[in-house]
């Protein structure tokens, strides 16, 4: 199965020192053609992503996991 979403869209891996993180980027950015108004509308989405996980269920319980 992850192959066929592989196809379907590209992928964005972002590493930090505390982070690994694999997105599936379904938005077809390639409609905006000037490469600046592009750029700013991908970092915006990716806000828009965190901030939405942050309001989810599943954000709490993934940070429960560190619990003691």
């Amino acid at each position: 199965m992850d192959d066929f979403f592989d196809e379907l869209y590209p992928e964005l891996t972002l590493e930090t020192e505390d982070i690994l993180m694999t997105l599936s980027i379904k938005k077809d950015y390639s409609q905006i053609k000037d490469f600046n108004k592009r750029k700013e509308e991908l970092i915006n989405d990716l806000h828009e992503f965190i901030r939405e996980f942050s309001e989810t269920p599943e954000s709490d319980e993934f940070v429960k996991y560190f619990n003691e």
